[in-house]
């Protein structure tokens, strides 16, 4: 029997990674379904953080020399190893717009003056590139005819011989579909052109593998499916192109020698770590290994082979309660991310909330998103009460 099949005749009792739900403690006094906006806390991610702060007040700043500088270099070669790449690929950044900005700032736009990104993708990609309209940066935003998806062929149009970057996510946050970024990679360099991949919304319960997909740059962290919190994220950067491209926006932490302290030189790292900048929260480094616990001790395909189940009962029991959840047309393209078109989504989610029910509302929509920690019962129990209410 399938995995999805034993959900249908097993209700909560249960998929094999249900057993990980009784380290999350909101599920004590609610549904969480929310993961997509930000990952539960686990008990071992708490713990990380307790040890950072049990070193800070044991060592003080000698924690530098004994362990945190240490930290460090796992934190980048555990990302790396959840993306298939090598830990010189991984830079560490407080968040997905400083590791982008790093990424801009390192272009030549004197020929190529152009950025694709689409209408799906989170608009932090966008605005980075609009910000720089006055120096002729000119970007073009592929629509969606759907609001699901962004067709290909639509995408290689806008791609031509003046485009410096191509500039989308893997899983839109919009619908939730997957985007074949390999496809999106190939026509972009195609042209000449590099592809930027923002991936916060797949790395953790999608499999990635970057070096596989042809990408210049990935970036994801651990605000969602990663399980670390806030203020940590990393970005990939292709070996052959962290050496050859050059940042314009720089901190001490990207430079070669950065404890000579001399002011009159910069000498980058030969690697991706040229892209970082100032010295990394070290509570959300601790708070990312811990929640990288369970995402190594699980798989990400299995973690995949669960969510994909969930997600389909619940789009199914969606339908049959009468709502018209937006997303992909084939299940294989469809993340666990759920999209379900109400009037008012602000007060369906305040209503949701009323009944221990926590999701997110986006515009036109509720959203709803489990993850391995979920059972079936968690959304069945949110579309009942989502079905109370009024807006519906």
């Amino acid at each position: 029997m399938t995995l999805a099949g034993s959900l249908a005749v097993h209700g909560q009792a249960q998929h094999p990674l249900a057993r990980y739900r009784s380290e999350f403690p909101i599920f004590r006094e609610r549904i969480y379904l929310n993961t997509c906006s930000l990952g539960a806390l686990g008990e071992r991610t708490r713990r990380k953080v307790a040890e950072f702060l049990d070193l800070w007040q044991s060592c003080g700043a000698s924690a530098w020399y004994d362990v945190w500088w240490a930290a460090l270099g796992e934190l980048r070669a555990r990302y790396a190893a959840v993306i298939g790449a090598a830990p010189a690929e991984i830079a560490l950044a407080p968040s997905i717009s400083a590791a982008v900005s790093t990424v801009a700032e390192a272009l030549d736009y004197s020929k190529r003056p152009k950025v694709v990104v689409t209408s799906l993708d989170f608009p932090t990609i966008a605005y980075q590139w609009l910000a720089k309209a006055r120096r002729g940066i000119e970007v073009v935003v592929v629509e969606s005819p759907d609001g699901v998806t962004v067709p290909l062929d639509a995408v290689a149009r806008a791609v031509d011989d003046r485009t410096a970057l191509v500039a989308t996510s893997h899983v839109y946050f919009t619908s939730g579909a997957i985007q074949d970024i390999r496809a999106v990679a190939a026509l972009a360099h195609a042209k000449g052109a590099l592809c930027l991949v923002d991936a916060y919304q797949s790395v953790g319960q999608v499999p990635v593998d970057a070096h596989a997909a042809g990408v210049d740059f990935l970036t994801a962290g651990g605000l969602k499916w990663l399980l670390g919190g806030t203020g940590i994220v990393f970005l990939y950067v292709r070996d052959e192109v962290a050496r050859r491209l050059e940042p314009t926006t720089a901190g001490w932490f990207g430079h070669r020698q950065q404890f000579a302290f001399d002011p009159h030189a910069l000498e980058f790292h030969d690697d991706a770590r040229r892209f970082e900048l100032g010295t990394p929260a070290l509570a959300a480094v601790y708070a990312q290994l811990g929640g990288l616990e369970y995402i190594e001790e699980i798989g990400v395909p299995a973690i995949r082979q669960v969510t994909a189940a969930l997600t389909e009962d619940l789009i199914a029991r969606a339908r049959a309660a009468g709502f018209a959840p937006k997303a992909a047309a084939e299940a294989g393209a469809r993340s666990a991310i759920v999209m379900l078109p109400v009037s008012d989504p602000a007060a369906a989610v305040r209503h949701l909330a009323e009944g221990g029910v926590v999701a997110d509302a986006r515009p036109g929509h509720v959203r709803l998103s489990p993850f391995f920690y979920n059972v079936q019962d968690d959304h069945v129990r949110a579309l009942e009460r989502l079905k109370t209410h009024r807006g519906h």
